[in-house]
């Protein structure tokens, strides 16, 4: 069998490919994500496009010491009212966030890659819109002291896996597409290249 190995330190990225029986190793990218998105923002790229060569960047990235391997890069942006969101750096952004998006829909682009000798192989987006419910001051902070760091994980301070769930009256699209790696595309990418059964 062909070694899997996943360019990414999410713990919702690895738990999706643990639960689905996958055999892979995990080695995090080591790039600066911001230096490969400007250009890209400068350029009027879309989310969608952002998102994908982030992707890309983190899988030929780590590839470099995994040549003979199929590594899986993953990225996802959040765009709310036509701005990019990163994620929160610490608890006071992670509030802001979560009171901005309050009554809202937002769009989540998630696109994964994958390479193999130091090439893209194969690539795969998709969207999903998430409309978050009309939050209070009171249930935001509850929510924040309920989960505590593990809001700055991600994009929006949310995790639709676990306490985030309740934050939202309304999702539209994958399950695992909103988790950040959305996996059925990706399974079937790695059955036809004979990585897994």
């Amino acid at each position: 069998m062909v070694k899997i190995v996943l360019a990414s330190g999410s713990q919702a990225r690895i738990a999706i490919l643990r639960n689905a029986g996958i055999d892979f190793t995990i080695k995090p990218a080591n790039i600066d994500e911001r230096a490969i998105e400007a250009p890209l923002a400068a350029a009027g790229e879309l989310p969608k496009k952002i998102a994908a060569a982030l992707a890309e960047e983190k899988a030929l990235a780590t590839a470099n010491s995994e040549p003979d391997a199929l590594v899986i890069g993953g990225d996802q942006i959040l765009l709310a009212d036509g701005r990019r969101w990163n994620k929160p750096a610490n608890l006071a952004e992670a509030r802001d966030q979560l009171m901005t998006l309050s009554g809202r829909s937002h769009e989540l682009f998630s696109a994964i890659a994958v390479v193999r000798a130091g090439a893209v192989i194969w690539r795969y987006g998709d969207m999903a819109t998430m409309t978050m419910r009309r939050l209070t001051k009171n249930a935001v902070d509850s929510y924040l002291a309920e989960i505590g760091e593990t809001a700055l994980s991600s994009v929006g301070a949310y995790q639709i896996e676990g306490p985030g769930i309740k934050l939202f009256d309304r999702i539209e699209g994958d399950y695992f597409t909103i988790l950040g790696l959305p996996l059925l595309p990706l399974l079937a990418h790695l059955r036809e290249v004979g990585a897994i059964e």
